[in-house]
C-alpha cells in the first residue's frame, strides 16, 4: 500500500524495507489477540534481523501506533521518526466513525463493498474526482495481500487500546508527524496533538490530503521523509 509512487521516489537516498504485520500477507499467522507494543517488538526484530543498528522509522496509522511503541521502547533503534495520519489514543483521542464504519464493511467479507467504503474513507473527495483510475488503482492493491477479516478486527482492536499519551513526552528522537486535514479516519486534530505531546516534534500538515495523504502527495512526503535522514 505504500505504492510505486512514494517508493521511486525514495530509493535514491534510502535502503527501503517493507514488512507485512502479523497475520498480513506472508507474516506469521494471528489467532490471538495482541497490543500495539506487542507490534513493536516485530518491528523491532525486522531492524536487527537486518543488521541495521538502528533505521528512520515511518509509520502511518496503525503502523504510526506502532512506531510510537517502538520508540519509546527502544529508542535506540529509531534513529528518526515519521508518523503519520496516527493518533496517541488514550481518552483524549478522537477516532472518528468513519474507520469503524470502514471495519464494519471489512467484517462482510464482500471485497466490493469493503474496498468502495474504504476507498471513500481513505481519500479526499478532491484526489478521487481528479485522479482517473484511482478507485481501481487502490483495488487492485487493496486486494493483491491476503488481508484476513479476523486479523482487521484484531488491529482494530489494538487501536483502540493504543494509548502512549501520558509516555510520548519522554521522546527524544528527531521527529515529523504528517497529517491529511481532510483525513476523514483519524482526525487532524490527532496530528496536532502527538505534535504537542512529542518534545521538538515538527508538524506537516497536507493541506486538502485525505487519510491515504502519501498517495495524495508523494513528492512532498518524500521530501519531509528526506530533510528528516539529516536530522540530529
Amino acid at each position: 500500500m505504500w505504492g510505486e509512487e512514494l517508493l521511486t521516489l525514495l530509493e535514491p537516498d534510502f535502503d527501503i524495507v517493507a514488512y507485512d504485520h502479523r497475520g498480513i500477507g506472508r507474516g506469521d499467522r494471528a489467532d490471538e489477540a495482541f497490543s500495539t507494543a506487542d507490534l513493536a517488538e516485530d518491528a523491532g526484530a525486522v531492524i536487527r534481523s537486518l543488521g541495521w543498528s538502528d533505521a528512520l522509522v515511518f509509520g502511518i496509522s496503525l503502523g504510526g501506533m506502532v512506531a510510537q511503541e517502538l520508540v519509546l521502547r527502544h529508542p535506540g533503534l529509531v534513529r528518526a521518526l515519521a508518523i503519520g495520519c496516527t493518533w496517541a489514543g488514550g481518552p483524549d483521542g478522537v477516532m472518528s466513525e468513519t474507520s469503524r464504519r470502514m471495519v464494519e464493511a471489512f467484517a462482510t467479507r464482500d471485497p466490493d463493498h469493503a474496498t468502495k467504503t474504504s476507498f471513500e474513507a481513505n481519500f479526499s473527495r478532491r484526489f478521487a474526482a481528479e485522479t482517473p483510475g484511482a478507485f481501481e488503482i487502490y483495488q487492485n492493491r487493496a486486494l493483491a495481500v491476503k488481508v484476513p477479516v479476523p486479523v482487521i478486527q484484531l488491529q482494530w482492536q489494538a487501536a483502540l487500546a493504543h494509548d502512549t499519551g501520558d509516555r510520548l513526552g519522554a521522546i527524544s528522537t528527531p521527529t515529523a508527524v504528517l497529517h491529511g486535514t481532510a483525513d476523514a479516519g483519524i482526525p487532524v486534530v490527532n496530528g496536532h496533538r502527538l505534535a504537542g505531546l512529542i518534545p521538538g516534534a515538527r508538524l506537516e500538515l497536507f493541506d486538502g490530503a485525505g487519510h491515504l495523504f502519501w498517495w495524495e502527495d508523494p513528492a512532498r512526503t518524500a521530501a519531509v521523509l528526506g530533510e528528516l535522514r539529516g536530522a540530529r
